[in-house]
């Protein structure tokens, strides 16, 4: 953690500010204040970027890049919303193309007020920002400790907005492999998640049609959890003698550590009465399509998706 608390990279996005925030975050770096030498770093690549600070109201054809540029950050990071135009949409937040404050979008851990936010204010916020990111690496690093503790549980309903959370976070990196957002996961909404909770004998939102609608039977839903938080999931269900499995998904910051095999292989324990496993992933999707053959999956014909996306299908028989 000391590296960034002495070197904390921040990455600032003007969302539909009057540039008046915009002007004292560029004083900030100026002489007067020079938060370089204090080795506050201002880059402009959300990679490299530890805190995100946002200026403005967020409208219609900003919302995107904000998404975009949070989930292309690695965790843990923080947001920092600067001005009252970020913190709550401000004056323009009655606009018909305002979706409000950043919070309306992405989650939101340290408030600058101000209109326009001072300088000081400013350089408070992160440091302020900068003991929330202190805790959210001891709360990462204390769950990376404990994975040996780690639960395969059937999820509920309950767990869907964690689930869905989760999911759209997973599935950022196969979205950058496209440079596109057309992967249905991402687009999958709380209440359709839901939705597969309440009714079993639906089909599972998997990215293609993978089957036809099961006959009323059960749906599937597992997740990985360590000391309370779920960091993995899957679901499956049955039709005839195959299951049809989705969203294998593991936080990526736990990727790489058996997580999603043995998620995999609890939820065939799930299904002891089927022959044969199916699944399907982008054809730019190698982590996944790699995680599946090692596990015995074989690739049998692929089909068009959602532009630029063609599905690869892989099936395994019971062993």
């Amino acid at each position: 953690m000391s590296r960034f608390a002495k070197s904390p990279w921040i990455i600032h996005y003007d969302a539909s500010s009057c540039n008046g925030c915009d002007i004292e975050v560029l004083a900030c770096l100026t002489p007067g204040f020079d938060v370089e030498r204090l080795g506050v770093v201002n880059t402009g690549n959300p990679k490299h970027a530890d805190l995100f600070l946002v200026t403005g109201a967020v409208n219609e054809q900003c919302r995107d890049v904000i998404c975009n540029i949070y989930h292309q950050m690695a965790e843990p990071k923080v947001v920092i919303a600067v001005g009252i135009c970020a913190a709550s949409g401000g004056i323009f937040r009655e606009c018909y193309n305002i979706s409000g404050g950043v919070d309306s979008v992405i989650p939101v851990d340290v408030y600058v007020p101000g209109c326009a936010a001072r300088p000081e204010a400013i350089i408070d916020g992160v440091v302020q920002a900068l003991g929330v990111l202190e805790k959210k690496q001891k709360e990462m690093a204390a769950l990376a400790s404990n994975l040996d503790r780690t639960q395969y549980l059937h999820a509920d309903k309950k767990d869907a907005p964690e689930i869905l959370g989760l999911q759209k976070t997973a599935y950022q990196r196969e979205s950058a492999a496209y440079g596109d957002d057309c992967l249905p996961a991402l687009k999958q909404t709380l209440p359709e998640i839901e939705a597969e909770f309440d009714h079993p004998a639906a089909p599972a939102a998997a990215e293609p049609p993978v089957a036809p609608p099961p006959a009323p039977g059960r749906t599937v839903f597992l997740k990985a959890v360590v000391s309370g938080k779920i960091i993995g999931s899957v679901r499956g269900y049955a039709v005839g003698d195959t299951t049809y499995l989705s969203r294998l998904i593991v936080h990526p910051y736990f990727q790489g550590r058996g997580i999603g095999r043995r998620l995999l292989e609890e939820l065939e324990k799930d299904f002891p009465e089927v022959r044969r496993f199916e699944a399907c992933a982008g054809q730019k999707s190698e982590r996944s399509l790699a995680q599946l053959q090692k596990l015995g999956f074989q690739e049998f014909k692929t089909g068009p998706g959602p532009v630029p996306i063609t599905w690869v299908y892989l099936q395994k028989e019971r062993q």
